[in-house]
């Protein structure tokens, strides 16, 4: 039985989430929803709020997995976040922030690679 993609990107969003956690980061929000986009995790990092990425490339005709955070991609991602920190400004206060990226080429902790403050807002 093939896996679709998204429920390859399900997988590999818990798997993200999980190695983050072992490595020390807090869950704040999973699959962050607004108007102009989605943030697959937002986690706790000390005092910085961590807003993450997580990019599944099993096939890699069109790039790899940190290719396809474009310019366009992180742009959206960084108006998604303005939005987050406005909705939720009691909750995280002026709190540092950034942007990681979680990138694998399969579902496995073999293939994921970690990019902290993989692009800037």
């Amino acid at each position: 039985m093939k896996i679709n993609q998204n429920n390859a990107g399900l997988a590999a969003e818990k798997l993200a989430a999980t190695y983050l956690t072992k490595h020390g980061l807090k869950m704040v929000v999973q699959n962050y929803h607004c108007r102009f986009g989605e943030i697959d995790l937002i986690m706790k990092d000390g005092k910085t709020l961590v807003f993450v990425e997580v990019r599944l490339r099993s096939n890699l005709k069109f790039g790899s997995a940190a290719m396809s955070i474009t310019p366009q991609k992180q742009q959206k991602l960084i108006i998604t976040a303005q939005h987050y920190l406005q909705e939720f400004a009691k909750q995280h206060g002026d709190c540092a922030c950034r942007f990681d990226a979680i990138l694998m080429n399969k579902a496995d902790v073999e293939h994921l690679e970690w990019l902290r403050n993989a692009f800037d807002a």
